[in-house]
């Protein structure tokens, strides 16, 4: 999987390269992506101005491949069984997802977006009481398969939710770009998804905070649970004290599904950071582990240190949390 992105660029035209030597300051470009904000701190002589141009490129490249809040994106066109080709990105994203899923034994699954549209979490409104058991039905990974780059359905209502992942490639993408103009010490995110290389501006290794993640805590940034030192890694954080409403009958409804139960999932399990060799490995985990629940999850982090995934864990444990870490700073 760590050889997927070495020819992410070559689907589109990159700006001019522009050597990084000499490497004599740490430039900062911020701005918006994916509709949410983007940061990049750089050691790198190229202008501001390129790497902004370069990252609004990437998210056109995104938007038009992967996002389900553009109509006429790729993916958009495969949901309403347009014909039409997959492309290198999509090819990518779902290799991923294939192989999350099958870590997961199918606690995550990117065919989940008729579960995730009936609970207003995508595209579309929410469905007051959603008939559960029927959305099932064309809900599974099993129930498609890809042929060249053709996505062969066995139900022509199988649709694809990429919100998982997508977001962890583009950083992957970005992180391309960075080594593509030999930039090699540099932080990158998006949305609070991060990849990171090299040191930072005092040599040292690049510090990620972990929000603390109590309800409704709105504020990244402003309440850290810890602080991670990385380098040359991603870090990519799922939780359910942001993304949640209350359904009529006063239940929480959190973001994670569970695509075999197709119920919203609440655990012990209050947020899963998780560090990994590509974002979009990292991302996608974060989730699955996310769906599976405090107990399974713990079981798999501790199988997936031996393939360089550690993870950050906070559970609710009474009033207070309970920390379980494979970290190894």
């Amino acid at each position: 999987m760590r050889g997927f992105l070495k020819a992410i660029f070559a689907t589109f035209v990159l700006l001019a390269a522009v050597s990084c030597a000499p490497r004599s300051k740490y430039v900062v470009v911020e701005g918006y992506m994916l509709g949410t904000t983007f940061r990049v701190v750089a050691n790198t002589a190229v202008a501001q101005s390129d790497i902004y141009a370069a990252a609004m490129e990437i998210d056109s490249v995104a938007k038009s491949s992967m996002s389900i809040f553009n109509p006429n994106s790729l993916i958009s066109r495969i949901n309403d069984n347009r014909e039409c080709e997959l492309d290198v990105h999509l090819l990518r994203n779902i290799a991923v997802a294939a192989r999350v899923n099958k870590l997961s034994g199918g606690a995550y699954d990117i065919t989940i977006k008729p579960l995730t549209d009936a609970y207003g979490f995508a595209a579309k409104g929410k469905i007051e009481h959603p008939n559960i058991d029927s959305l099932l039905t064309f809900v599974g990974f099993e129930k498609f398969r890809v042929n060249g780059r053709q996505v062969v359905k066995e139900d022509s209502r199988l649709q694809f939710d990429l919100n998982s992942l997508a977001k962890g490639y583009t950083v992957d993408m970005f992180a391309e770009y960075m080594q593509q103009i030999a930039c090699h010490d540099y932080i990158i995110e998006i949305g609070g998804e991060i990849r990171a290389s090299g040191v930072n501006a005092h040599g040292k290794p690049w510090r990620i905070g972990v929000d603390s993640p109590f309800e409704g805590n709105q504020s990244p940034g402003e309440y850290q649970q810890t602080v991670i030192n990385i380098s040359d890694k991603a870090v990519a954080t799922s939780g359910n004290y942001r993304r949640y409403y209350t359904d009529s009958e006063g239940n929480k409804i959190t973001h994670t599904i569970n695509p075999k139960t197709g119920r919203s999932v609440t655990s012990r399990l209050l947020s899963a950071t998780v560090v990994a060799p590509l974002c979009v490995e990292a991302d996608a985990m974060a989730t699955m582990f996310m769906a599976m629940g405090d107990s399974v999850a713990i079981a798999l982090a501790e199988e997936l240190k031996s393939e360089g995934v550690q993870v950050y864990f906070v559970l609710a444990d009474g009033e207070d949390y309970k920390i379980f870490s494979t970290l190894e700073n």
